[in-house]
């Protein structure tokens, strides 16, 4: 063999490994490093609410129960026999003023009026007999010389004592006549029947309760407030102010109107509430027409209460979970937080009305600011969806 061919075969090897390399620089030719752009760090997306200070009432949350204004219980004045009942006389029905209510029977009681009468006249005859003896007696005395008549003879004593009789007489006829008027008995103002406690036919005696009327022309409403709430209302004497009743009747809320007319003036010595007394006209709707589907108020029913208190300039209200530790997270135009001091002047379980804090136009972050620091730059959720529908039209264009 050859030396030519020896130093082939050895260098073969070699000469396939350089060819390979060629073929695979041919073959993959190199590609410039792409240079990657800086990303920049995402930032916070809060959703903003733009605000506008105004004059806002404050509003005084309480609670109370509808009651009458005026209740009594029907009590009988004169004993007997019940001989009528009225048929709206039972639990739930309604009366006016005057509407008879039961009926005692009434035969005694008219035997003693005739009785009275006829003492009476028999006192006023007796009366007259006597009057006329002292005209006789007093021309029988008209001569008398031995100085003034005695009264005797003039029949003084006995005329002042018939006079006495009569109106003796009278006194016990009028008391017959209320009597007899007492054995039926009316109701004394338009009312609903809370109970009735008497029967046809039972005997009742003097000072027996038989039912207990409610008035239907005003409802009353106790309403507790704290004394804190005190200093927002426009008065403590005359606070007639106005309120909004609501109840929840069903899967709907049912709402009232009534006017504050007084404060009872005392606080609770337990509870340590002042108490202020509502009123609503009419109830049960018996004078005036209504809404359509507006539905009476109902004695005994629980009702939640807003009080307007004191009118406050320059107040904005928001949700109490915006305000911490006295601060509000504000976006300013620059999309920067700014941790802004306000001044409440009231919170409630819901809101808080802030005073002098802000102006037209400034915008309060939604966003809880547990993770959110004074400065710190934010994304502003409409701006966002504004920037996105943009950039789609330039690619629908492209």
């Amino acid at each position: 063999m050859s030396s030519y061919t020896l130093w082939l075969r050895r260098l073969s090897p070699l000469l396939i490994f350089i060819f390979s390399v060629i073929v695979f620089i041919l073959l993959n030719p190199s590609k410039p490093e792409l240079k990657q752009d800086a990303q920049k760090p995402a930032l916070p997306i809060v959703e903003v609410m733009e605000i506008s200070p105004q004059s806002l009432a404050l509003i005084i949350p309480s609670y109370g129960v509808a009651q009458p204004k005026y209740k009594t219980k029907v009590v009988v004045e004169v004993s007997g026999r019940i001989i009528k009942l009225s048929p709206v006389f039972v639990s739930g029905g309604f009366l006016r003023k005057g509407d008879v209510l039961a009926k005692i029977d009434p035969a005694d009681y008219h035997a003693d009026l005739l009785q009275a009468e006829a003492q009476f006249a028999q006192a006023q005859a007796s009366l007259d007999e006597e009057m006329a003896r002292g005209e006789v007696a007093k021309v029988e005395f008209k001569g008398y010389d031995s100085g003034t008549p005695p009264s005797l003879g003039l029949r003084k004593p006995q005329l002042q004592r018939e006079q006495a009789n009569v109106k003796a007489a009278k006194a016990a006829l009028e008391k017959a006549k209320r009597n007899f008027e007492r054995t039926v008995i009316s109701a004394p103002f338009d009312a609903i029947v809370k109970a009735r406690s008497a029967d046809l036919g039972q005997f009742v005696s003097t000072g027996s309760e038989i039912g207990q009327l409610f008035d239907t022309q005003v409802a009353e409403i106790r309403l507790p407030i704290s004394t804190h709430d005190l200093v927002h209302l426009e008065s403590l004497i005359s606070p007639n102010i106005d309120v909004e009743l609501m109840s929840k009747l069903g899967e709907k809320s049912q709402y009232w109107q009534g006017r504050i007319t007084r404060s009872e003036g005392i606080v609770d010595e337990k509870s340590r509430m002042a108490y202020l007394i509502a009123e609503v006209q009419d109830p049960y709707q018996r004078e005036s027409q209504q809404q359509e589907h507006a539905l009476p108020l109902q004695f005994g029913t629980f009702l939640d209460a807003n009080i307007t208190g004191k009118v406050v300039s320059q107040a904005v209200k928001l949700p109490r979970h915006l305000v911490r530790d006295g601060l509000v997270a504000v976006v300013t135009p620059e999309n920067k937080i700014e941790m802004r001091s306000v001044l409440p002047v009231r919170s409630d379980a819901e809101n808080v009305y802030i005073q002098n804090s802000f102006k037209t136009g400034d915008r309060v972050s939604l966003t809880q600011f547990t993770s959110l620091a004074n400065g710190q730059e934010v994304e502003v959720l409409g701006e966002i969806s504004k920037e996105d529908s943009t950039k789609e039209t330039q690619q629908e264009n492209n």
